[in-house]
């Protein structure tokens, strides 16, 4: 799989994947005002999976100064379990680790016990953490 930046010329397939992986919540995110925020900043990209001309996997990457975050973590349901989360992945921490970010976190629905196994299983634990929210719209 190829992985590099995401391009405009992306933004329906990555939509579409989104969709496919269930990461989009209605009420809760819309996907195309997070990808215009996100490539806007100069502290977070996309960065897409590319097999066969298809674009099959995605993370939202991006960081404060003190820890770095992964979004939007994705692989088409048709290429699940076939590697390809786990190099999604990795380039996401790639991409922290040279922008000095120490840490790499994610949240993820605590229904989701699927992917919290396959988190798991790359090293990450859950954290003891309260995350608290407010809608600035």
């Amino acid at each position: 799989m190829e992985i590099r930046s995401y391009r405009p010329a992306d933004r329906a397939a990555l939509v579409a994947l989104w969709q496919a992986c269930k990461l989009v919540a209605p009420g809760a995110n819309d996907p195309d005002a997070d990808i215009d925020f996100c490539v806007r900043s100069r502290d977070a990209d996309i960065l897409v999976g590319i097999l066969g001309g298809r674009l099959v996997a995605s993370a939202m990457v991006g960081h404060d100064g003190h820890r770095g975050w992964l979004y939007y973590v994705a692989v088409d349901p048709d290429k699940q379990k076939s590697g390809l989360g786990r190099q999604i992945v990795a380039a996401g921490e790639a991409w922290l680790k040279a922008r000095g970010a120490p840490k790499s976190q994610l949240m993820i629905r605590e229904t989701n016990t699927q992917v919290e196994a396959f988190y798991a299983r790359l090293g990450y634990k859950t954290i003891p953490r309260l995350i608290m929210q407010k809608v600035l719209s």
